[in-house]
């Protein structure tokens, strides 16, 4: 039972990921139509504010340190941190230790504007045009988005580390009945899941309860009839892909100190996430989260070793042979509309 709670544990981890970045992708589709081969590049994009406000953060000055020698006798030169200068020792040092969490309000205003070039600079002109038109325009600006940041940042991943309060790991199996050391788990993958447990409550919770979501699920309807109410549904929409790169974004930020972030990272989710949204049924907001959540659990017990001894490599492909038993037996997705995908 143990191994079993562990790798649940595990898939609640991956699926928090590939739930969140699917969202993003289902909130596009659903409201514009377009289906978003960047958006794994939007993801990559988040976790480099991270690292970015990481490098700001630690930027330094040297100075000569009295105190400390080197061999011949000299004293050393030392970086001293600008905000462990103008902030004080503590308090500076705390900057850079919770560089991680502050980066979400530093990447939330990026996201959204990355969102609002991308849509207005590029996908407008594609609304009209067929979904193979959409999927290159959208794979090529990936690649090109994950080149400018391998210019910029170069191609080594880059260690993202978390606050030292959530390092280590958590004793799970006491809190569950298990014994001692049964299920030791990572304190920042906890967080990560209920962090994407709140992103995402939140999400439907705006398009549930409030006037402007409400007003976005009829256009997801019933585009032309509420446009015939004269309500701007193209300028709302132009939001939620903003929205959705946000989401995107901020999956991102918070899975830097899970995997060092580098720049192809967007594309190993993109195809992850895509899979998950055609399974989950295309432009269904709660069947991409729980198809999410769904294959990342079994991937987690794909992984695990007794498995892989009997099918080997069963791991690396377990998600797309559900996907094809899934759209063989339901081409729409577990809780895609009917008519969607089964012309």
């Amino acid at each position: 039972m143990d191994v079993i709670f562990l790798q649940v544990l595990n898939g609640l981890d991956k699926g928090s990921a590939y739930a969140l970045i699917a969202l993003g992708l289902t909130l596009i589709f659903g409201t514009l139509g377009v289906v978003n081969f960047a958006h794994g590049a939007l993801f990559m994009i988040g976790a480099f504010c991270a690292v970015t406000l990481q490098k700001l953060f630690g930027l330094s000055y040297q100075v000569i340190d009295e105190s400390k020698k080197d061999f011949l006798g000299n004293p050393l030169k030392v970086d001293v941190p600008y905000l462990e200068t103008w902030l004080g020792p503590e308090l500076g040092a705390a900057f850079v230790n919770w560089s991680v969490p502050l980066a979400i309000i530093f990447a939330i205003p990026v996201m959204v504007l990355v969102g609002f070039v991308m849509e207005r600079g590029l996908i407008k002109h594609f609304y009209k045009r067929p979904h193979a038109d959409q999927i290159l325009v959208t794979f090529g600006l990936a690649i090109v988005l994950q080149e400018i940041v391998k210019y910029f940042y170069g191609a080594n991943p880059i260690q993202t580390g978390a606050p030292d309060m959530f390092r280590g790991a958590l004793d799970f199996g006491v809190l569950v009945g298990f014994e001692p050391n049964a299920v030791i788990y990572p304190y920042w993958r906890l967080v990560y899941f209920l962090f994407s447990a709140v992103v995402i409550s939140g999400v439907f919770a705006f398009l549930r309860f409030t006037t402007f979501g409400m007003v976005v699920r009829a256009g997801m309807a019933d585009r032309e009839t509420v446009g015939l109410l004269g309500i701007n549904i193209d300028k709302r929409f132009t939001i939620m892909f903003g929205i959705a790169a946000a989401v995107a974004g901020l999956a991102g930020v918070m899975y830097t100190p899970i995997l060092a972030p580098n720049y192809h990272m967007g594309m190993d989710f993109l195809v992850l996430s895509f899979v998950v949204v055609v399974v989950g049924g295309m432009g269904s907001l709660p069947g991409a989260v729980m198809a999410g959540f769904l294959l990342g659990i079994l991937q987690s017990f794909a992984s695990m070793n007794e498995v892989k001894s009997i099918l080997p490599g069963i791991d690396q492909i377990i998600i797309y042979l559900v996907a094809i038993i899934i759209l063989l037996v339901r081409p729409r997705g577990l809780m895609g509309k009917r008519g969607v995908m089964e012309e």
